[in-house]
């Protein structure tokens, strides 16, 4: 387990705190989800909290969204609480529910008053156990002429308008037709869906990257996991994954114009490792996380090219 804050910014000077992360968890070898197991049950659900003004302040702040924007949806995400890791990263076992809706994420983590919500402890799952955290996915995707895609997003989304972020979103329960927990599963039930929940996490990130950039399913490699990057304002926890896509820059231009959910963002930019570097700068800190792991992530691929070849001469 890694845990990282992102102090400073590119000029030595402080970073902009909306750019600050923690990194929750770094996987750099990066875990397929044969390695990846999930826990899934009620006791991992939000806890409310004792300040009834507090909760109250989460309804009302709702009401408030939906007079703004009749048409918002008030699904169910997954939310991570802890998880359990080798000491090699071997395996991973998140702890997840599907109790967080977009009701209490914006009542809790986006609440004006937010930092309230927050329990003092060093421990994550109970520093955040009144947040709602929903757990969001990213995509760090690599062509075949070894550029990286980054969208910025759209000027006209709730979080973050005109940033650069990399594709991505939620993996979503209702893709299981989960809507609520059922505590009356057999043991052999359970594991099952326990499994379907820890698949969903690597079905919805090829998911999210079909419908915000354009390009075919099948043009994609299976993901791997590479950890969870946290942003400090609002601690907004995100699951990153690697994957390449068999298309050069130019051919995912042309699809991108066509993609389900091209609205989401404005451009797109395939970029160098040098040029991401600069423009995670300017990211959410959760996709500033991302670029962290996917920069140890190639690290430790360059390591371990450099041993073999240490290896092979001596």
């Amino acid at each position: 387990m890694t845990s990282t804050l992102a102090g400073t910014g590119e000029s030595g000077g402080p970073v902009d705190p909306r750019n600050a992360f923690k990194l929750l968890l770094s996987c750099p070898s990066g875990l397929p989800p044969s390695r990846v197991s999930v826990d899934f049950h009620p006791s991992y659900d939000r806890i409310p909290h004792p300040d009834a003004n507090l909760e109250d302040s989460i309804n009302e702040i709702w009401n408030r969204r939906l007079e703004e924007n009749p048409s918002l949806y008030n699904g169910k995400k997954f939310r991570v609480v802890c998880w359990t890791c080798s000491a090699s990263c071997g395996w991973l076992g998140p702890r997840v529910i599907c109790m967080p809706s977009l009701r209490t994420f914006v009542g809790t983590n986006l609440n004006p008053l937010w930092e309230k919500f927050l329990i003092p402890s060093e421990d994550d799952s109970v520093r955040c156990q009144h947040t709602s955290s929903p757990l969001g996915n990213g995509a760090i995707v690599e062509t075949s002429d070894n550029r990286i895609l980054v969208l910025q997003r759209s000027y006209n989304v709730g979080e973050f308008p005109g940033y650069f972020v990399f594709p991505g979103g939620h993996s979503e329960p209702e893709e299981l037709g989960i809507s609520d927990h059922q505590n009356d599963k057999g043991l052999t039930q359970a594991a099952d869906l326990n499994r379907k929940v820890s698949q969903e996490m690597f079905d919805g990130i090829i998911r999210e990257v079909v419908e915000e950039i354009g390009v075919p399913a099948e043009s994609l490699t299976d993901p791997v996991f590479i950890g969870i990057s946290c942003r400090e304002m609002n601690v907004r926890p995100t699951a990153f994954f690697f994957l390449k896509c068999n298309m050069e820059s130019k051919e995912i231009y042309q699809v991108y114009s066509r993609a389900q959910d091209g609205f989401e963002s404005t451009q797109l930019y395939t970029v160098s490792r040098d040029e991401l570097r600069k423009m995670a700068l300017r990211m959410p800190g959760c996709h500033h996380g991302g670029y962290t792991l996917y920069e140890l992530m190639i690290q430790t691929v360059e390591d371990a090219r450099q041993s073999s070849v240490s290896t092979m001469i001596a």
